[in-house]
């Protein structure tokens, strides 16, 4: 597959590092029939300079050592490289959640604002738990899936029963569906997916 990546004052190291990382989420998602199913996975791909931001969390991804299953070769280590110049987020810095939960809670963007590459029609985030995190009840606009990379965790959806998921597993999320997830004895590496309504706000439910 060849994108339009118009790369600019950046290194080659962190130029190669995230179309690799592109290319293994790429295969990830192509091989995935829920994955394939929720969204194309877009051809309007652009490359976008990444102002690295680091995080607490960032530095855990580095550590852990806990992931007991890989889906698709290569895609951790792949993560973890890009992590180290990624634009990490904290979404829930300053609220309720505290500084404990958002310092081991990680999440950075591959495709989308803060990214390294932009798409009009999906976004795509890493997000990283380690083990024994509650990611409580929030919800947004935009439709989404996650796809388990490595490890396992409890997800929870209002109106659903809740999924104890490993790699290589799905969950769907509708549009306004309120849902958390949580770790246990096992850290999770994701990769999560929106489709459309990518301008809507992500929300603390009132499920908490």
């Amino acid at each position: 597959r060849a994108w339009n990546l118009l790369w600019s004052d950046r290194g080659m190291e962190q130029n190669e590092t995230f179309t690799r990382l592109l290319a293994l989420v790429t295969e990830a998602y192509e091989s995935h029939p829920q994955a394939r199913e929720f969204a194309p996975f877009p051809t309007d791909l652009t490359a976008q300079p990444v102002t690295h931001v680091p995080v607490p969390a960032a530095d855990l991804l580095q550590q852990e050592q806990g992931f007991t299953k890989e889906y698709h070769s290569g895609l951790v280590e792949a993560i973890r490289a890009a992590g180290g110049m990624a634009h990490w987020l904290e979404h829930y810095r300053g609220t309720a959640l505290g500084d404990e939960f958002v310092d081991r809670f990680g999440c950075f963007p591959i495709i989308g604002p803060g990214g390294a590459f932009h798409s009009a029609h999906l976004r795509c985030w890493v997000v990283y738990m380690p083990a024994g995190l509650h990611y409580p009840w929030h919800e947004h606009q935009a439709e989404e899936i996650y796809l388990l990379v490595a490890g396992r965790a409890k997800f929870s959806a209002f109106g659903s029963a809740d999924h104890d998921l490993e790699a290589g597993e799905v969950v769907f999320h509708a549009a306004n569906q309120p849902h958390a997830t949580r770790t246990g004895s096992d850290p999770v590496l994701c990769l999560v997916f929106w489709r459309a309504d990518f301008d809507s706000p992500l929300v603390l439910s009132s499920l908490q």
